[in-house]
């Protein structure tokens, strides 16, 4: 788990982009179809964190109405992208107050599917590169892929996940072994990690060697020292 609301079954996960998109005076000028894109892939990746699937969108719209269709684009192609059929979409969009700069939240409400082992009893690696700002665009080669998670996820190959945000791979760590640790890695382990192009990968000592064939070139050893 990782910063997920749970309330009466339902699992709740959120991410938002501000002063991204099309805007003048945005800082970083992408189409607002990629940045709703990769607002969902940090809620989506958190709802594999905590072991469910996600079953509605909300779409929270501070950009004005004319982003909406493509807001709802971009979540579209991201399950695409991650093989899964797209949940109903709702969401709200801010039309009395113009906005000089994009905003966008991504909530996604989803159900627990899968039982998820202790941290401690599992070894972990990092798929994908930390990656910020424009270079998620430039070299998005380097980014975990989704669709390669989830098929590693349902077949077992991989026990869990746990997405790498803003403050690192190192910070990531603590939080998921709720204990202060030292790590050895070759990523620059305190980069952010923008849109969670990078993930930690938990699997059973048995699948470890496989799991890194599966995943290929993308695949890092993390020791925690």
């Amino acid at each position: 788990m990782r910063h997920e609301l749970l309330i009466d079954g339902l699992v709740i996960t959120s991410d938002n982009s501000a002063a991204i998109g099309r805007k003048e005076q945005d800082v970083v000028q992408v189409s607002d179809a990629v940045t709703a894109k990769f607002a969902a892939r940090v809620a989506l990746l958190e709802q594999w964190a905590a072991g469910s699937e996600p079953q509605a969108v909300l779409i929270h719209n501070f950009s004005g109405a004319s982003s909406w269709d493509a807001y709802v684009e971009g979540v579209n192609e991201l399950f695409a992208e991650a093989q899964l059929v797209l949940p109903a979409i709702s969401g709200s969009t801010e039309t009395n107050m113009p906005t000089v700069q994009s905003g966008i939240a991504v909530t996604l409400i989803g159900k627990e599917f899968r039982k998820q082992m202790s941290v401690e009893s599992l070894q972990w690696f990092v798929y994908g590169v930390p990656l910020v700002g424009q270079e998620v665009l430039t070299h998005f080669h380097q980014t975990a892929n989704l669709a390669l998670l989830k098929k590693a996820l349902d077949t077992s190959l991989v026990e869990r996940i746990w997405p790498v945000g803003s403050r690192g791979i190192a910070n990531e760590l603590e939080l998921l072994m709720k204990r202060p640790v030292q790590i050895s890695t070759s990523l620059d382990s305190k980069k952010s990690s923008g849109p969670a192009t990078c993930v930690l990968v938990g699997v059973q000592h048995d699948n470890l060697e496989r799991a890194r064939r599966y995943f290929g070139e993308l695949v890092y050893a993390v020791e925690i020292i």
